[in-house]
């Protein structure tokens, strides 16, 4: 068969194999969007819940998803940037560090469920955190940091070496090279590693569900030791556990969580394109 055949049908399948994909994505995301942007208002983003949450807004689940968020990024982004700065720059080629990797590299894949019961065991009841922000942000956080690792690693990696060889010449040390140079240069795929992880924890339902995740409260969440609201588990309950639930709030519900997802990726895309842009290479 001539090359030129093999292409165009290996083409041909590539393009269908794209379509099979993109086309139940649209069509879910062009769903949800059309059912659900009748209930967003003013009103639906700002107020608490009433009438068994058949009625009023989601502001405690928007509130408190971005409490768990934030708290997530400030454990897990040092951490895992300084993972990866130690397997990058520091670490030798020993078959402890490959092993090291595989960890990582398996642990991306544990699924979300069995994070939620390690949190649960080790700090809703070993250190007594109790159902908390700060208990669902570490659970959350141990959860992303294989992604951020692995992506903050490949990101460094991709540095020349050639910058850090001018930096040595030059008389920096190997901390200076790394502080001023290396990282610099790996910033946009570090963020996007950062944010990518972020994400996934904006979305998961499991692990705050025996962490930190309350079916309502009254009141805004006042410090780090005590239950919130999350959009996640919020879907969850108006979805399978409220009888006569309106659909448009649950469409309005999904349309925010998808929101707030999709927006924290436009936000990687652009610090990404921004930081290439600034890019020596």
């Amino acid at each position: 068969m001539p090359r030129q055949q093999t292409e165009r049908i290996a083409f041909g399948l590539l393009t269908i194999a794209a379509v099979l994909v993109v086309v139940p994505i649209f069509y879910v995301v062009a769903t949800i969007v059309v059912q659900g942007i009748g209930a967003i208002s003013p009103e639906f983003l700002t107020t608490f819940p009433r009438e068994g949450l058949k009625a009023g807004g989601i502001w405690p689940a928007i509130l408190g998803t971005l409490y768990l968020t934030i708290g997530t990024g400030l454990i897990s982004g040092p951490i895992g940037v300084a993972a990866a700065i130690y397997l990058s720059e520091y670490a030798q080629d020993s078959g402890l560090t490959r092993a090291i990797r595989v960890a990582i590299i398996n642990l991306a894949g544990v699924p979300s469920v069995v994070y939620g019961l390690f949190g649960l065991g080790l700090f809703v009841l070993f250190l007594n955190f109790g159902t908390s922000i700060v208990a669902g942000s570490l659970t959350l956080a141990i959860m992303t940091l294989p992604v951020i690792i692995s992506t903050a690693e490949e990101a460094l990696r991709a540095v020349p070496q050639s910058f850090r060889l001018v930096s040595w010449s030059m008389g920096g040390t190997r901390w200076q090279t790394i502080w001023r140079i290396v990282l610099p240069q790996g910033l946009p795929g570090i963020l996007t590693g950062v944010i990518l992880g972020l994400e996934r924890a904006a979305g998961e339902t499991a692990p705050i569900l025996f962490t930190v995740a309350a079916v309502f409260l009254p009141t805004l969440p006042e410090s780090i030791f005590d239950q919130a609201m999350a959009l996640p588990y919020h879907l969850f309950i108006v979805s399978t556990q409220v009888p006569g639930m309106p659909l448009q709030i649950q469409y309005g519900t999904a349309l925010v969580l998808l929101v707030f997802v999709l927006g924290m990726n436009l936000i990687a895309t652009f610090i990404r394109s921004y930081f290439r842009r600034r890019r020596q290479w």
